[in-house]
């Protein structure tokens, strides 16, 4: 299963869902695989030790821009790798714009060709709907996207919602959304509204799962560890483990 993480905007946990789902699928033996296709390469430099002295050849920037197989990376968890990001992606959306050929499908094509290695492939979507997004919508069976509390993340749903009927339309009619993710979860901030309009305006779509906002998260990423490996009985760990038996029955 290919599972697209997605959000418009920064800041609604989408990384952190994307490196965590990785790492909790990984930790229960399932072979699991992580494109970061986000130009900041957070995913990246939390995962990947080495990070710091790859080139622009080593990351998925070589597969967008130069059309070549994707370059995997074993990460220090034995059933997971991932595709790292570079910065130089963010400068990609202009040279999409003006190909001529099958600029939407340059990560499937690659994808189609190690996609049966792995049980699970998560690719960490950029926090905007550019031409990496559509990308990674076009090579994606589902979509997940994480949703943080406030209006103006709610409406950003809208947009993103457009998003992936267009791509359903023009480029992989099989895509299905996966679910909205409710993250950032603060209880010290009345965040019921916010969930009560995503459940009244998605449904049966909402997932019941709430991530909330952890201090561990933070701590785990600066230590370049996953939360299940730097503390797998927080509430934070706790969550994702929900998560992933929610949407997988793990």
């Amino acid at each position: 299963m290919i599972i697209a993480v997605a959000s418009q905007k920064g800041g609604t946990g989408k990384t952190t869902t994307s490196i965590s789902l990785a790492a909790g699928l990984a930790h229960k033996n399932k072979k699991t695989l992580l494109i970061d296709i986000d130009s900041q390469a957070n995913a990246s430099k939390v995962l990947l030790p080495n990070y710091p002295k790859l080139t622009f050849e080593q990351t998925i920037y070589t597969t967008i821009l130069g059309k070549k197989p994707l370059p995997i990376h074993d990460t220090p968890l034995p059933c997971l790798s991932i595709v790292p990001s570079h910065i130089l992606l963010s400068n990609t959306d202009i040279e999409l714009t003006t190909a001529i050929d099958h600029r939407e499908a340059r990560l499937k094509t690659e994808l189609d060709q190690i996609k049966n290695q792995y049980d699970f492939i998560l690719i960490d979507c950029p926090p905007a709907l550019s031409w990496l997004t559509i990308n990674a919508f076009t090579a994606a069976d589902k979509v997940l996207v994480a949703v943080a509390p406030g209006y103006f993340e709610l409406d950003s749903i809208v947009q993103i919602s457009k998003t992936i009927r267009e791509v359903q339309g023009y480029f992989n009619p099989a895509l299905q959304i996966l679910g909205f993710l409710f993250t950032m979860s603060d209880p010290t901030i009345n965040t019921s509204t916010s969930l009560q309009i995503l459940r009244q305006t998605y449904r049966d779509y909402v997932l019941k799962t709430i991530i909330p906002r952890n201090v561990d998260i933070r701590d785990a990423h600066m230590n370049k560890q996953d939360i299940f490996t730097f503390n797998s009985k927080s509430k934070a760990a706790q969550a994702y483990q929900k998560l992933i038996f929610e949407l997988f029955s793990l």
